[in-house]
């Protein structure tokens, strides 16, 4: 008849199957991960390409501004020189001229202000061209990551729901204030929220914490041996081993015996049935 587990090994049941369920998790994570970044970049270009759209229309329409400025300026200025061809006299030839010279200098601010949008317009319309060009090409980026990580999702999402299942079973069987212990230990440790029992001196009972290297007194280990939860007394991981550490006579600090290999096994029963 096969003894009780131990709260240990019941510990280290679901420890080691929520390991597995990480391992899986992370390969999504990291696709999701990956993916939510793609589309921070491209919506920051979008937004940058939003920006820049609007300003190259308001340059337009100021360079647009500046040339019909600079045309109805010429315009008047065609009329007033037919007037200062038709003056009567020569005060009127004057004020003609004197309108004229001023607008002059109208027209050319006009056109001078037309050529600075003008190259202003041609620099924002780079810039538009190169954005549109950076989101297409993020966008095609996020079209992929999104393919991969759906891809990922459907390779793990069997076999998740495979372990979840054997999770929800093996968690039954564990006490629920210890499992707390040991969910609030994943929380915060991950992978070394349990840790092995390492020998330090086998002859000498002599062990360590496979986790922060600590040495550990007898009393932990004694503990351990008996299946009974057990926390590192440096880091707080639980323990546990996966050998028999001590005999029946344990409590006297008296080793087991090294459990015997299958080849000695299977001779042990050879001799038997010759036997």
């Amino acid at each position: 008849m096969t003894a009780a587990m131990n709260e240990t090994s019941k510990l280290l049941r679901v420890f080691r199957v929520d390991q597995q369920l990480r391992g899986l998790r992370s390969r999504v994570d990291a696709a999701e991960r990956f993916l939510e970044e793609q589309r921070r970049l491209h919506a920051e270009l979008e937004t940058k390409l939003t920006a820049a759209s609007a300003q190259l229309k308001q340059l337009r329409a100021t360079a647009a501004g500046h040339e019909g400025e600079a045309q109805r300026v010429e315009a008047r200025l065609g009329v007033l020189r037919e007037q200062m061809n038709s003056a009567k006299t020569n005060k009127e030839y004057t004020a003609f001229l004197n309108e004229v010279n001023n607008l002059k200098g109208v027209k050319d601010a006009a056109e001078k202000q037309q050529l600075e949008a003008m190259e202003k317009t041609d620099s924002a319309e780079k810039l538009a061209a190169e954005l549109t060009a950076s989101v297409a090409d993020r966008a095609a980026i996020v079209e992929r990551a999104q393919r991969d990580r759906d891809e990922k999702r459907a390779e793990v999402r069997d076999r998740l729901s495979e372990l979840q299942s054997q999770r929800t079973s093996l968690a039954a069987e564990v006490a629920a204030d210890a499992l707390r212990v040991l969910e609030d230990l994943i929380r915060r440790h991950g992978d070394d929220a349990m840790a092995p029992l390492e020998v330090l001196d086998l002859r000498a009972h002599e062990y360590s914490c496979g986790s922060c290297m600590m040495s550990l007194p007898a009393e932990v280990v004694m503990s351990v041996s008996r299946g009974r939860m057990t926390r590192c007394v440096s880091c707080s991981c639980l323990l546990f081993s996966e050998t028999e550490l001590f005999g029946k006579d344990g409590e006297n600090g008296k080793p087991a015996k090294k459990p015997r290999s299958r080849k000695a096994k299977a001779k042990a029963e050879d001799d038997g049935d010759d036997a």
